[in-house]
């Protein structure tokens, strides 16, 4: 199948020939047919799929063929909604004659009210913002019939869930209703339940397994050593790179010494203003920073091809997450890389991650542990190893059969046990735990002279 071939009008196929939308990806190809009859949809697809151009068809043809319909997109980040009216405006709508609004936070609502007031049929924007022009009576929903809740796991991970509810009691009743996720949690089913009519289910991929043309790797190494081993990885590859960090304190500081030590960065992060991050990410999509240091409000959305590695700094505060974070490179088909910063005290959330992204993996007693163990090429990739099978929990601190690797010889020095302080003296293990454990302390001890105040 080719766009060609679609029953959409005219005008929408010569916009899709003049954007260079070639051939359809599986996502669009289940879901643009459906979503012409007029059928709500349940999607799940991974990130950098094309599901954007999988409701965008659609909906310009349907408010080509009814001009008094309108279409609301939702989105959860500002990013994204600025990445999915520049799709619609890809599609030459302003040369076909649909008006169109972006609602966002960080940009002037004066601006916006005035886009509203020439008609805009296609309103694209974040929760927040849809509603504060709810608020002020700017925004008028009523005509709305082709509703899409973009990202919806992500919005519901952010606390949107209460306004997407009362966007909805402004939208009538009948309308169609695509939502699209990345993954399908329970409370995703349960929002599908309530707002969707018999939805058609269309999933192009595992829910939770990353593209397979992403190289993952991990690199084990302590807290204190991995900015040294960011540099070392950066001077290492070639290309752009995005670099996840887990706070914006962190992304400014470590831009600061990228910066100093020589390097072209940048940063994006929820206190930037929207036209600081529009400057930063144009910077970066057009190569003029190499290196994007980003929290997780980039994870999702930021499409960018020219991204080529994805390094996680530090490890994502949900599972979830991690696939979208490595889903910024690899996309459309293109190759891509992922590398995975692990440190002692991340066992616990890599294990979370592991789960989810092999269903095979079990963290128990009786089965067998991933390991992470250097190949005869240098580089890290999982491995089973069968002397974990019958052991306990293995320890990062285990330092004769260490879970992993590292560059610093210290780590998982053999000698450590034997080590000694600067007398020559060994220091005490205190491994009899029990020597101390019956001493008891007189009940009459009290210091009198402190109480009462008698010096």
């Amino acid at each position: 199948m080719n766009f060609n071939e679609l029953p959409i009008e005219n005008k929408l196929k010569n916009s899709i020939k003049f954007a260079e939308f070639n051939s359809p990806t599986p996502i669009q190809k289940q879901s643009i047919p459906v979503s012409l009859t007029g059928k709500d949809i349940l999607g799940t697809a991974q990130t950098g799929t094309g599901k954007t151009l999988a409701f965008t068809i659609p909906m310009i043809n349907k408010l080509i063929l009814d001009k008094n319909t309108m279409a609301l997109i939702i989105c959860p980040t500002r990013e994204l909604a600025s990445q999915v009216m520049q799709t619609v405006l890809k599609l030459n709508v302003r040369e076909i004659g649909i008006g169109n609004a972006l609602l966002i936070g960080g940009e002037s609502m004066q601006k916006q009210i005035k886009k509203l007031k020439k008609k805009a049929r296609i309103i694209v924007g974040t929760p927040g913002r849809i509603n504060d022009h709810l608020k002020r009576q700017s925004l008028n929903l009523s005509k709305v019939s082709y509703l899409v809740l973009d990202e919806t796991d992500r919005m519901l991970d952010m606390g949107f869930t209460p306004q997407i509810e009362l966007i909805l009691k402004f939208i009538p009743k009948e309308h169609q209703t695509l939502l699209f996720s990345a993954t399908l949690p329970n409370n995703i089913l349960k929002i599908s339940q309530k707002y969707l009519n018999n939805p058609e289910r269309i999933a192009v991929g595992s829910l939770s397994t990353p593209i397979e043309k992403i190289k993952q790797e991990t690199f084990q190494v302590n807290q204190d050593k991995k900015y040294h081993e960011l540099i070392n990885q950066l001077v290492e590859r070639s290309g752009s790179i995005l670099v996840f960090v887990k706070t914006k304190h962190g992304a400014d500081k470590i831009v600061k010494r990228l910066k100093y030590d020589g390097h072209s960065a940048d940063a994006i992060h929820g206190n930037l203003r929207q036209s600081k991050r529009d400057r930063v990410i144009n910077g970066f999509r057009n190569g003029k920073s190499r290196i994007l240091i980003a929290t997780d409000v980039a994870a999702r959305g930021l499409d960018i091809p020219l991204i080529q590695h994805v390094i996680n700094y530090d490890l994502p505060q949900v599972p979830e997450d991690y696939i979208h974070r490595i889903g910024r490179t690899g996309r459309a088909g293109k190759e891509g890389s992922a590398l995975t910063f692990l440190t002692p005290n991340d066992r616990s959330m890599w294990n979370s991650i592991s789960r989810l992204i092999n269903p095979n993996f079990k963290n128990s007693e009786n089965n067998k542990k991933i390991k992470f163990q250097r190949n005869k090429k240098g580089k890290n990739s999982f491995n089973r190893n069968k002397k974990f099978r019958n052991k306990k929990k293995s320890s990062f601190k285990d330092k004769k059969k260490p879970f992993g690797y590292t560059n610093n010889p210290k780590y998982f020095n053999d000698k450590s046990d034997k080590s000694s302080d600067d007398h020559g003296k060994k220091k005490s293990r205190f491994k009899n735990k029990k020597k101390f454990k019956n001493r008891k302390r007189s009940k009459n001890f009290s210091f009198k002279k402190f109480k009462n105040n008698k010096y």
